[in-house]
């Protein structure tokens, strides 16, 4: 299982069902004009005791969702305006970021995941719901509830600057997902649908999300992931990961062999070695590239060994 929660350069996105625009009213006073006019730059951190708007009788491209996680990141002026204010900048932030033809698709893809929720049946419904004492080993949730460099340390080792292995997950929480992807491959299969897979570079696998794990990984992301990103990952973004990308690929003889090297689109990447019997399974890192020498040459690569202990 790969997972790699990330903070991108704009919003993660949902569409609502609709197409209708909502266009809010003028601004009532003088105060609110003068912020209307302002240039509006999102803060890096969010407002954690700031409580956000309601926008679900807005009718918009976008789900109310997005606008109410948005309105956090506004600056502090922009907080104490109007509803019709703070969305009217959040429309143009998220209409500078996301044009058209992308909401287009990310339409089309709701409808796709909308028609799997609809027709498979999950085989083990309790991993829908995040159960940090039954799915996690408790050494890492000691750690997690220390919530320091000092308690994290405990458990991690570092073979290489900026790679992390630890204990983290019961084999019965390995056990649970494996055979879920399994159900999942065997639904598409009987029932001939068309899915989408993770990347371009793996023709087998699924996406997580895409039939309804989404909101087990929201919060393993929010609770789990960004406690340790936001002190290994400080400069990218750790504190903020604001979104993830939950998927399974699978290599056997008759399969995919291995992936090539490549660059993740991610700020933090969370590999998980899933398997029965197998042999193989090697990862390699070739060092972090910044953005202008992503595609250069290769450099000698460190090797991290997995064994066919699922839980680590």
């Amino acid at each position: 299982m790969t997972m790699t929660p990330e903070t991108k350069k704009r919003p993660s996105l949902q569409n609502a069902n609709g197409s209708a625009s909502y266009k809010p009213p003028q601004p009532s006073n003088e105060g609110d004009r003068e912020v209307k006019s302002s240039v509006v730059r999102l803060r890096r951190e969010p407002s954690t005791d700031h409580r956000s708007e309601s926008y679900e009788d807005v009718r918009t491209d976008y789900h109310p969702s997005v606008f109410s996680a948005l309105e956090r990141f506004l600056p502090l002026d922009i907080l104490s305006a109007s509803r019709d204010v703070k969305f009217h900048h959040m429309s143009k932030i998220l209409g500078n970021y996301l044009p058209r033809g992308e909401r287009n698709r990310a339409q089309r893809h709701k409808e796709y995941r909308d028609k799997i929720l609809k027709n498979y049946q999950p085989l083990h419904r309790e991993l829908y719901t995040l159960n940090p004492d039954r799915f996690f080993v408790q050494s890492f949730i000691d750690a997690i509830k220390g919530n320091t460099e000092e308690s994290f340390r405990r458990i991690i080792i570092e073979p290489s600057p900026g790679i992390y292995t630890f204990s983290m997950l019961q084999p019965e929480f390995c056990e649970m997902i494996f055979s879920e992807v399994e159900n999942f491959q065997r639904w598409v299969h009987a029932t001939k649908f068309k899915i989408m897979r993770p990347n371009t570079m793996n023709k087998y696998g699924a996406v997580l999300d895409d039939f309804g794990l989404d909101t087990m990984l929201d919060k393993l992301t929010a609770e789990f992931i960004t406690p340790l990103a936001s002190v290994f990952f400080p400069n990218l973004c750790g504190s903020s990961l604001d979104s993830h990308h939950g998927f399974v690929v699978e290599y056997s003889k008759d399969r995919d062999l291995e992936l090539g090297f490549h660059v993740d689109d991610s700020e933090v990447t969370l590999n998980v070695c899933l398997g029965k019997q197998f042999t193989g399974g090697d990862l390699f890192f070739r060092g972090v590239r910044c953005e202008d020498h992503v595609n250069g040459t290769t450099y000698p690569e460190f090797i991290v060994q997995r064994t066919e202990d699922s839980s680590n």
